[in-house]
């Protein structure tokens, strides 16, 4: 197995999940997945730590993400997996996809990058071309304004927090 192989194997899930959530389907998901790793192999594997190859990928993965929806015109759709439950978890999965989409690009990136795929702040930093403050400033503001647009959705009073209601929902595939 080439080092591609394994880089391929240790990370196209979670690239094939971030994508999917930006661009709004398995199909385009999966060709921008395949681009990724034809990058990858084409640039060859950076001489990095794990963290700093982790941040490299989904550097090119949001590159490639920003240009397809620029591209298209439209706005990302964030797309639920076909496995909804009820019809409350329904309500929330559109609710918190609808939240989520309407999120400023870099706030989106961050807290996806963050919740979906679980990077560090460091890796976030490095993948958005930001600093780890501007991560953690924009993760806390999409938090809140995730918080404010499901207000009406979750009882904000048994809330735990918008990470761990909110990231449950979503790595389940209903939001």
């Amino acid at each position: 197995m080439t080092d591609v192989d394994r880089f391929y194997a240790a990370y196209r899930d979670g690239v094939f999940r971030y994508l999917r959530r930006i661009v709004g389907g398995a199909d385009a998901a999966t060709d921008l997945t395949q681009e990724v790793f034809l990058r990858v192999s084409r640039a060859g594997m950076p001489v990095a730590s794990e963290t700093g190859q982790r941040a490299w990928v989904f550097k090119i993965a949001r590159n490639l993400a920003l240009n397809h929806v620029r591209d298209g015109r439209r706005r990302p759709v964030m797309v639920p997996d076909p496995q909804v439950v009820t019809p409350a978890t329904q309500e929330l999965g559109l609710a918190l996809r609808n939240a989520v989409a309407a999120l400023p690009a870099l706030d989106r990136d961050v807290f996806l990058l963050r919740e979906i795929v679980g990077l560090s702040y460091g890796e976030i930093a490095s993948a958005c071309d930001v600093t780890v403050e501007s991560v953690r400033s924009r993760l806390h503001q999409a938090r809140q304004t995730l918080r404010r647009a499901l207000g009406a959705t979750l009882d904000v009073r048994s809330q735990r927090g918008v990470r761990s209601a909110i990231a449950g929902r979503v790595d389940r595939g209903i939001g």
